[in-house]
């Protein structure tokens, strides 16, 4: 019912009886009036509507004016010296002047009509306008303002994750610090010393950028040899805060390295990013 009243007080309505659509928002209306009985019932109104304000507010031609449309309905031949001079014959033979004057009156003021009801609704579909860029511009507000908020709620977790690993000694933090090539980088790496599991808290990480064909590959160092525990995404595109990787019995240190997308079977050394020593 909404999307109906909403249809009606668009303005369509009006253009459609006053013949300025074209045909296909014509059978727009036709469709919409033959499904809807209030917007059938709301364009017959309109036409009753314009019918009543034409013949209220009809203006009287000046005399001029009057005797040039008047002169239209008679007809003279042309003077000949052969044939005798034509009779004129009035148009409505029989019926008095003031049928033909009341008919050109109403005529004239449907024009006057016309010519308003074009202007009026210029200015309402102007005004309609105006309402509909203010709307969308409030939709991109309402979209900046759910994507402001998802963010403090990305953001909360995270750091609720860092508190409550400080808070207990059932993991260990271990600090990974930016090689080389990417010296302000930074990342903490959770390891449960129980289970061994593994988690990355991204709140509490700062990488370098990737691309959209690449992403980030934590690493163990076991014994010497790099072990892969998954992959993850950048800060941009985390569905979650705090992500759980594969688990490891053991390691002597971290890395993160850049690899395509899906990861490598070895690191690329040359992308390496982080690195940090297990203390523990």
């Amino acid at each position: 019912m909404e999307e109906v009243k909403a249809y009606i007080e668009s303005g369509i309505l009006e253009l459609y009886v006053l013949g300025q659509l074209n045909a296909q928002e014509s059978s727009e209306v036709e469709a919409m009036a033959n499904k809807h009985p209030e917007v059938s019932a709301e364009l017959a109104a309109i036409e009753l509507a314009l019918e009543a304000y034409a013949l209220e507010n009809a203006i009287a031609p000046s005399n001029a004016l009057e005797d040039k449309i008047l002169a239209q309905f008679t007809t003279t031949a042309p003077v000949t010296t052969s044939a005798p001079e034509p009779k004129v014959v009035p148009l409505y033979e029989g019926q008095k002047d003031g049928t033909v004057r009341t008919l050109r009156y109403a005529l004239i003021a449907c024009s006057i009509l016309l010519v308003l009801s074009l202007g009026a609704l210029f200015s309402a579909h102007k005004d309609l306008s105006q309402a509909n860029e203010q709307i969308a511009t409030l939709s991109l507000d309402k979209e900046k303002f759910a994507s402001t908020v998802s963010k403090l709620e990305f953001d909360k977790s995270g750091m609720e994750n860092r508190i409550a690993m400080t808070e207990t000694d059932e993991w260990a933090t271990v600090k990974l610090a930016g090689v080389k090539d990417s010296p302000k980088a930074k990342m903490l790496v959770y390891w449960n010393k129980k289970d061994k599991s593994i988690l990355i808290n991204y709140v509490a990480m700062d990488l370098p950028k990737t691309d959209q064909a690449h992403e980030y590959q934590l690493w163990a160092l076991v014994d010497g040899k790099p072990v892969s525990l998954g992959v993850f995404s950048s800060t941009d595109n985390a569905k979650e805060a705090v992500k759980q990787m594969e688990t490891i019995e053991k390691a002597q240190a971290f890395a993160v390295t850049i690899e395509p997308m899906g990861g490598s079977q070895n690191p690329t050394m040359e992308k390496m990013v982080v690195m940090g020593g297990v203390t523990i």
